[in-house]
């Protein structure tokens, strides 16, 4: 003998609500109060009753439960029959093999179903599919993204590389020099007394040490009315006021003398002055420099320098030049 978990009734066999009705009464049904569970007979409801291996045979027809309370019987037993061939429950021809000549003792063990319990059926192979290639499906998404936003970057520095200019590229050079300011200073002309148109008995000459011209030439002789000097400049940029310069050389006293350019007389005097504080007689120490204002035409002017009435003409004449403007 084994002990076996099912005893001469089993849950199956009885009707929870039996006791309700005469046959379920007749049959021992009890309320809950009575004894083992809710519905089930106490006296009745044993599941641990010894019985000899192989007595108990699952395929043998079960009978039929008595009807429910406002049910017919034969809708019951037939929704019953239904219910013992339900999914998952033994067959009616099935016979343990325990109940075979030379069978053995066998544990039925369940089989887990993968999709809602199913016999026979194992796990949801085609869920696992489905989320292998959603996995499969979103890493080459990605890889195609990182590939496309590199190609774009990749184009981008080409493009800037392409925009630079090369270390050999040489800048434009200009097809010509641009033209001068007109504020930009403008070299003027300058001469000295080897240069200079002379008359009226002035001469060239060497004696009196000082005088800046090549070689130390001057103009002497100025110390008689009627004698000039004349200088013919060229290059004048434009009409206006120039300033003309004179190095000048005095025996230690004040001289003066006209200026006229091209004809006309101007209304200022060459004035010069003994601005070396010579003593009266040293040509040597009188050496000095003086301007005066001149109204001069675009081109070429002439520059005349004489000795007139009135005049104190005592003076050695080195160098002339002029600068823009009319002052000093």
């Amino acid at each position: 003998m084994a002990p076996a978990d099912n005893g001469a009734s089993t849950p199956e066999d009885d009707d929870p609500f039996g006791y309700l009705y005469a046959d379920g009464q007749a049959a021992g049904a009890t309320p809950p109060s009575g004894g083992g569970g809710y519905g089930y007979p106490g006296p009745r409801s044993s599941y641990h009753q010894v019985r000899p291996v192989g007595e108990r045979q699952y395929g043998q027809q079960q009978a039929a439960p008595t009807a429910a309370y406002g049910q017919v019987p034969g809708q019951q037993a037939q929704a019953y029959g239904q219910q013992a061939q339900g999914y998952g429950q033994p067959n009616a021809h099935y016979s343990a093999p325990e109940t075979l000549p030379g069978g053995a003792t066998t544990t039925v063990t369940p089989q887990q179903g993968g999709n809602g319990g199913g016999r026979g059926r194992g796990p949801n192979h085609k869920g696992l599919l489905i989320g292998a290639l959603a996995v499969v499906a979103a890493v080459v998404i990605g890889i195609g993204v990182a590939v496309l936003g590199g190609d774009n970057k990749g184009d981008a520095a080409a493009a800037n590389a392409g925009a630079t200019p090369s270390s050999d590229s040489q800048p434009a050079q200009p097809s010509q020099k641009p033209a001068k300011k007109a504020d930009e200073p403008v070299d003027l002309p300058k001469t000295d007394a080897k240069a200079l148109k002379l008359d009226g008995g002035t001469s060239t000459a060497t004696t009196v040490p000082g005088a800046k011209a090549d070689g130390g030439v001057y103009v002497q002789g100025f110390n008689q009315v009627g004698a000039t000097l004349t200088w013919t400049v060229n290059g004048i940029p434009k009409d206006g006021t120039y300033s003309l310069r004179v190095n000048y050389g005095v025996p230690g006293k004040d001289a003066s003398a006209l200026i006229t350019v091209n004809g006309k007389e101007q209304t200022r005097p060459l004035n010069m002055k003994n601005w070396a504080n010579a003593k009266e007689g040293d040509w040597e120490k009188g050496w000095t420099n003086t301007w005066a204002a001149v109204q001069l035409s675009k081109g070429t002017n002439a520059i005349t320098i004489s000795c007139a009435d009135g005049n104190q003409c005592d003076a050695n004449f080195d160098q002339m030049w002029l600068v823009k403007g009319g002052n000093g």
